[in-house]
């Protein structure tokens, strides 16, 4: 049997918690920053955790942990 492969792109995006989670950033903070409220920017710039539903998929592209 093959071994098991970690998506990379994934793998850049994503880190697994101590508790199992998975820590995701959030969008909104590349560009037009200046019509951007300062919460908004406050609040994109804060992690995130990857939702249950997707946790699933996020762990099969994953296997390694």
């Amino acid at each position: 049997m093959p071994k098991m492969k970690t998506r990379k792109a994934a793998a850049k995006r994503f880190s697994m918690t101590a508790s199992g989670k998975y820590k995701r950033k959030r969008a909104n903070l590349r560009h037009n920053l200046e019509k951007k409220p300062h919460k908004a920017k406050k609040r994109a710039g804060a992690t995130d955790y990857v939702s249950k539903a997707d946790t699933g998929l996020v762990r099969r592209m994953l296997p390694n942990g």
